[in-house]
């Protein structure tokens, strides 16, 4: 169901590898119904007319296929299409997080019910393999953490501002110039896409069920190129992170930039590369990194998945331990969050404005770790000021940001993000 540029791919490959992996499971795999509204692309793969339909009740009309491979995106009509499958008795392959992001616990459900399954390896990373990992390679681990760079558009934007100085809007013109970025970067930019992946990984991680609305999230559009040089003065890169972690019976989930010392791994990953580091009592910290986006990488996960199913159907027998929510666990508030923070502001170049900034710090019991004075501008007397903090409660830092931009003496604060270590 659909050719767009991950659904002419994963035909293509079917078409091209069809007998191969038709001899490797010893059953066929034949592409036989073709949903798509533009014929153009269906004749681009030069597909025989007779198997393409461009209405969705005909797609379903009379199908005899086993496994129902959903490339349309978006919630709706995906969703349905997706349910219709599986109450019929059909496994399911599909690239769509936004689906699975609010929908897998019931489609997951409805599976198991039906006695197939819904497979969605691609919707997460792109061709990294991490949902079959979470599902059955860790499971002996208690997951504690999952920290993720998992939207290839912003790790490229950033990377951008980072290596060649560019501003926010300047870098975002080079990715979509490049095809990176769509030309409306909403869902990229302001972290919802990667909102919908962390709330899949973690509903697996923590075999719970964490939906999108429940996770905090920030985007990249409020930082500056400045942020970068100063960050990287004090050995860190900035990236947006998907962090998942678990304290006891509670969870936290939350996306938003963040600074990492530039020798941790995820600091490292750069352009359009995604990554996910998993921490678990067993195997401490493993990380998975990859290509996270493309018609190539993702036709190799949906593809995988496919045969996944493929092989169930010819042999017999789905998956030993398949996912299903275990006790619920609390969400945790962003206003408890305990680390390091990032202060960036245009004060007042004269004397006593950093007595009045620290008084307000410290009567929160927020301690500073550094202050750095940058930028100064004689025109307008003022200077940018750079502070970091040691570890402190999240309230404590937003009630005092409150305070500071307040002040008199306070012009702007420029940025704020939150240490990750």
């Amino acid at each position: 169901m659909g050719l767009g540029v991950i659904g002419s791919a994963v035909a293509r490959v079917l078409l091209d590898k069809g007998e191969v992996f038709s001899k490797q499971l010893g059953a066929p795999v034949v592409l036989s119904r073709v949903l798509e509204r533009d014929l153009d692309k269906a004749d681009a793969l030069s597909l025989d007319r007779a198997i393409v339909t461009t209405d969705g009740e005909d797609f379903f009309a009379g199908l005899e296929a086993d496994i129902v491979i959903e490339l349309l995106g978006g919630e709706k009509p995906a969703y349905d299409y997706m349910k219709w499958a599986l109450q019929t008795g059909r496994y399911v392959a599909t690239a769509n997080k936004e689906v699975m992001a609010k929908h897998g616990p019931e489609l997951l459900a409805l599976a198991r019910e039906k006695g197939v399954d819904i497979l969605y390896e691609a919707s997460v990373g792109g061709g990294i393999p991490i949902i079959a990992p979470l599902k059955r390679d860790l499971l002996a681990n208690e997951i504690t953490a999952v920290s993720a760079i998992i939207n290839g558009t912003t790790n490229y934007i950033l990377t951008s501002m980072s290596k060649e100085g560019r501003d926010f809007g300047e870098a975002l013109q080079r990715a979509q110039s490049l095809g990176y970025a769509e030309a409306d970067p909403t869902n990229d930019v302001e972290g919802i896409d990667a909102a919908y992946k962390l709330s899949i990984l973690s509903s697996l991680a923590f075999r719970t069920t964490v939906t999108p609305d429940q996770v905090y999230r920030e985007g990249i559009t409020k930082l500056s190129a400045k942020d970068f040089r100063y960050a990287r003065e004090m050995g860190y890169a900035i990236k947006l992170l998907a962090v998942a972690k678990r304290e006891g019976a509670s969870i936290q989930v939350r996306v938003h930039p963040v600074l990492l010392a530039e020798t941790e791994p995820l600091a490292m990953v750069d352009g359009v590369l995604n990554a996910i580091q998993v921490e678990g009592d067993l195997i401490k910290r493993v990380m998975f990194e990859g290509p996270g986006a493309g018609p190539q990488p993702t036709s190799s996960a949906v593809i995988s998945d496919v045969l996944n199913a493929a092989h169930a159907l010819a042999h017999g027998g789905l998956e030993p331990i398949r996912w299903s929510a275990g006790e619920p666990l609390s969400l945790r508030p962003m206003e408890e969050l305990r680390t390091r923070y990032y202060m960036r502001m245009t004060v007042a170049d004269r004397p006593g404005v950093l007595a009045q900034i620290a008084s307000i710090l410290g009567k929160n019991a927020i301690s500073i770790a550094t202050v750095l004075q940058k930028e100064a501008d004689a025109a307008t007397q003022t200077a940018e000021i750079v502070i970091t903090t040691h570890e402190a409660q999240e309230k404590a830092v937003q009630d005092s940001l409150r305070e500071v931009a307040a002040l008199e003496v306070v012009a702007q604060i420029g940025s704020f993000i939150r240490i990750e270590e």
